[in-house]
């Protein structure tokens, strides 16, 4: 069981960004049709900016705003499938016996994005990727709670993906469009506190529908308790007053 503070967080989605967009989908969820579109990212500088990928770029325009310019905060970057566009590229070039890029090979790697951060933001302290299964989420926010119960007065935790290439479907059905979570967490601040405990799922595994990471979402807005099964595993997320 963890017990931890929602200091602050920012989410992206094709069409959903701000505030108020994110309380209008909570109240009403809807279909998102992703067609591609990618935040501008313009407080990085142009020459690093042309190397970010369209995942690292929704990752640095939610994380962005939750780090001080004086902060060293650790840095929590999640993803089940990761850089599935630059992964199905190269496998295209090795199809085609093209050559291989190095560049995008380097920006293909899980933690390519963590390091683009530490890099970006001058970030000296713990940067940690990790993938799982659909609870990935909740595997970030243990990896994070780990790292404050280190002695971190604050922690960033961002569950990110981006939709496949076509070629994927059949293989991939847990992501409709490209999205991205980023959460400040802590023990003590003056966030939300919310509760996460982990029990045994009986029951049978949820078919793959809307992203979790988003269903979280409608939770912190509604103030609702939120349970998560995934095979032996069910996750549950409970407000605390």
């Amino acid at each position: 069981m963890i017990d931890l503070h929602i200091d602050a967080w920012r989410a992206w989605a094709p069409g959903i960004d701000d505030a108020a967009d994110w309380a209008a989908w909570a109240a009403a969820p809807h279909p998102v049709v992703d067609r591609g579109e990618q935040p501008a990212c313009d407080f990085v500088p142009a020459m690093q900016r042309r190397r970010l990928s369209r995942l690292a770029r929704i990752v640095m325009h939610t994380a962005w705003p939750l780090c001080g310019d004086d902060e060293q905060v650790p840095f929590v970057f999640a993803s089940r499938h990761g850089e599935t566009t630059h992964t199905f590229a190269m496998l295209d070039d090795i199809g085609r016996e093209a050559p291989l890029s190095p560049t995008r090979f380097g920006l293909s790697v899980h933690n390519a994005i963590a390091g683009q951060w530490s890099i970006l933001r001058g970030q000296r302290g713990e940067s940690v990727a990790i993938a799982g299964e659909a609870d990935t989420f909740e595997h970030a926010v243990v990896e994070a709670t780990a790292l404050l119960g280190e002695g971190a007065s604050a922690a960033i935790v961002v569950v990110a993906e981006e939709l496949p290439a076509k070629a994927y479907d059949g293989w991939i059905d847990d992501v409709p469009f490209s999205y991205t979570l980023a959460l400040r967490v802590s023990l003590a601040g003056g966030g939300p506190r919310w509760r996460l405990s982990l029990g045994e799922n009986t029951g049978a595994t949820p078919a793959a529908g809307e992203p979790h990471a988003l269903r979280f979402i409608r939770a912190l807005h509604h103030g609702a308790t939120l349970d998560h099964p995934w095979k032996t595993r069910r996750w549950t997320w409970q407000p605390i007053a």
